[in-house]
């Protein structure tokens, strides 16, 4: 199951000319920066300046649920310690216990020990832990834990959570819902390459966002896939293939299976989903990965969400509800470099 650092594999797009309107107390704001080891970019129609209270947002789910921060909340939990639960931290476990339950396992937050064996925790390398993978085994499953009493109940201590692979989509959600309170409708927040929009771009027109076309390579590129128009949406992308390691067998990406503890063997090179929320639309992308194509077209189908598929043999798949809000088709063949 894939974790830590998610592709930025969606970008918004936005002419910065059309950015400014007419009245001044009501205009188009922008607000980019860093967030979590990667970047965030925020376009919203407003009569005031936001960016101190979307930091505070940001700040407010780092401080819940980000495992590189010792004193969060998920690092002090995964510690061992007893500690009553924020709202964000039940929200997103609760989230991740209903994907879990509709994929069949395939989305697992509790997979950190995997993830730091096979290099893709802290400190990005292979550790001695890959040969122990089945020991390891045993404390990972989050329906190994429950919550009870507004506190998280382990079956064993061991069990640890990283949310990564769903956070900076709730991320996304919570400062949307902050934009909602604040009287602002408009508006498109993108973390990481994951989306939450709502209201009308800056064109009088729904949101269209790229979505990049996958490339196996050992350097970034961002080429188009396809362009989609949505609103009042969220949108994720997951994929292996800026994220993945080389041994003497060959790569392996980030997307560990939680059946076997190893990277999952899958020909699903790229997953783009567009639920209700970005932090469901996280969840499913990364499941989508790990299932493969036909458990993945099979689960799409079951949702009746906009769902796309990049496969290994470049071939794309789309299904319906995905068909319907494409508004640009540039994919080809996928290249592997």
């Amino acid at each position: 199951m894939r974790r830590i650092f998610k592709s930025l594999t969606a970008l918004f797009i936005v002419s910065a000319s059309t950015l400014s309107v007419s009245c001044e107390s009501d205009r188009f704001r922008q607000d980019e920066g860093m967030v979590w080891h990667t970047t965030y970019h925020i376009t919203y129609r407003a009569d005031r300046d936001m960016s101190d209270s979307i930091m505070a947002t940001l700040r407010d789910v780092g401080a819940s649920l980000n495992v590189f921060d010792p004193t969060s909340l998920a690092s002090r939990l995964n510690a061992g310690e007893q500690l009553p639960l924020d709202s964000n931290y039940r929200r997103v476990y609760e989230m991740s216990r209903i994907v879990n339950g509709v994929t069949k396992g395939a989305f697992d937050p509790t997979l950190g020990p995997l993830i730091t064996a096979w290099g893709f925790g802290k400190g990005h390398k292979a550790t001695a832990d890959t040969l122990r993978i089945d020991s390891l085994l045993r404390f990972t499953g989050i329906t190994k834990t429950h919550i009870e009493n507004n506190m998280l109940v382990k079956d064993d201590p061991r069990i640890e959570f990283n949310f990564s692979a769903i956070a900076k989509g709730y991320g996304c959600d919570r400062v949307g819902e902050m934009l909602q309170r604040n009287g602002i409708n408009d508006y498109l927040v993108e973390i990481g390459g994951e989306i939450r929009c709502s209201g009308l771009s800056p064109s009088g027109e729904k949101w269209r966002v790229s979505i990049d076309r996958p490339f196996t390579s050992d350097s970034i590129r961002h080429d188009s896939q396809c362009v989609v128009a949505i609103t009042y949406r969220g949108m994720a992308t997951s994929g292996d293939y800026r994220n993945f390691h080389r041994d003497a067998q060959g790569a392996y990406g980030h997307t560990i299976s939680a059946t076997t503890g190893r990277p999952a063997r899958t020909d699903v090179l790229s997953a783009t989903v567009i639920s209700a929320t970005a932090m469901s639309a996280d969840a499913f992308a990364t499941s989508m990965m790990a299932l493969g194509s036909e458990k993945a077209k099979d689960l799409a189908l079951r949702l009746r969400i906009p769902v796309m598929l990049v496969l290994a043999d470049s071939t794309v798949w789309q299904n319906e509800q995905f068909e319907e809000i494409v508004v640009q088709q540039l994919c080809g063949p996928s290249v592997s470099e």
